[in-house]
């Protein structure tokens, strides 16, 4: 079990509530991902203070953008656009599982342009991404593209087409690559920075949900 440092601990009691405050829908364990100092000068002063982002009720890296995050659906440790120069459209929708991180660089672009108009977007069907999912860095998602449950997709991938579940996918387009055994990380509910919702009790019994 990793130890956690006098500095950590002294973060955490130091800013972890104002960040809780400023970010409702923030799970996290309390040690091991974002420190708390980190998170209320990088995301919350950008985001609440300087309105970088503003609207987003999750936290964002003051260097990516999100359009239409109210179109965005999410379950827990899964905070679109936390990591750098992340660009996510949601015109037409975007659900996200829990547990799903993003390397830098992302794309995830749910709407094109009429080819006919280009101020124009066309409606299409969402996005969905499912639970345990990892996207490499410079990953492009393209409109109405599914990825499923326990999924790695390879960093500078162009997603064009569904990825099923419990699979390694690369390339551009992105293909399966092989196949990935189960997620096994079990969290312990003691660990969060909040009380987790009953729906997400999953994420601490080891089980797979579908969306």
């Amino acid at each position: 079990m990793k130890t956690v440092s006098f500095k950590e601990k002294i973060s955490h009691l130091l800013f972890s509530w104002l960040n809780n405050l400023a970010y409702k829908q923030y799970y996290r364990p309390k040690f091991g991902y974002i420190t708390p100092h980190r998170l209320f000068f990088e995301y919350l002063i950008p985001q609440k203070i300087l309105r970088i982002n503003g609207k987003t009720n999750w936290p964002v890296h003051f260097t990516s953008k999100i359009i239409d995050s109210h179109k965005i659906t999410k379950g827990i440790m899964c905070d679109p656009g936390d990591s750098p120069n992340t660009y996510i459209q949601a015109s037409n929708g975007i659900v996200f599982g829990s547990n799903i991180e993003t390397g830098p660089g992302t794309r995830i672009i749910s709407s094109n342009h009429d080819l006919n108009n280009y101020s124009q977007k066309v409606a299409s069907q969402p996005i969905i991404i499912g639970n345990n999912v990892w996207i490499g860095a410079n990953t492009v998602i393209l409109p109405e593209v599914h990825i499923g449950n326990n999924v790695v997709i390879g960093a500078g991938s162009v997603v064009t087409k569904n990825i099923p579940s419990n699979c390694i996918a690369f390339g551009n387009p992105c293909k399966v690559i092989k196949s990935k055994e189960a997620y096994t990380l079990k969290l312990d509910i003691n660990t969060f920075n909040r009380t987790i919702p009953k729906q997400f009790d999953f994420l601490c019994n080891n089980y797979e949900k579908n969306i």
